[in-house]
């Protein structure tokens, strides 16, 4: 699995938010069906929240997609 390394301005970002960011889907209401199928993971475990505030280091991946490194600037 490759992972990227994304930045992102401030110090936090939910999950549906960050995941429509990137462009991995087209809106933040499309995550809550990829979270029932348990297409989403978060640092290798099933995700559950769409709107789970993401940690520094968290590896998010969607299946079929890719896999996203979150690192963030501290400042918004």
């Amino acid at each position: 699995m490759n992972i990227e390394e994304i930045t992102v301005e401030g110090d936090s970002i939910q999950l549906d938010q960050f995941l429509k960011w990137i462009g991995a889907v087209a809106s933040g209401g499309a995550v809550k069906p990829l979270l029932q199928e348990g297409e989403i993971l978060r640092n290798g475990e099933a995700e559950t929240a769409r709107r789970r505030k993401l940690a520094e280091g968290d590896i998010v991946e969607l299946m079929g997609v890719g896999a996203w490194k979150i690192h963030y600037t501290g400042k918004a």
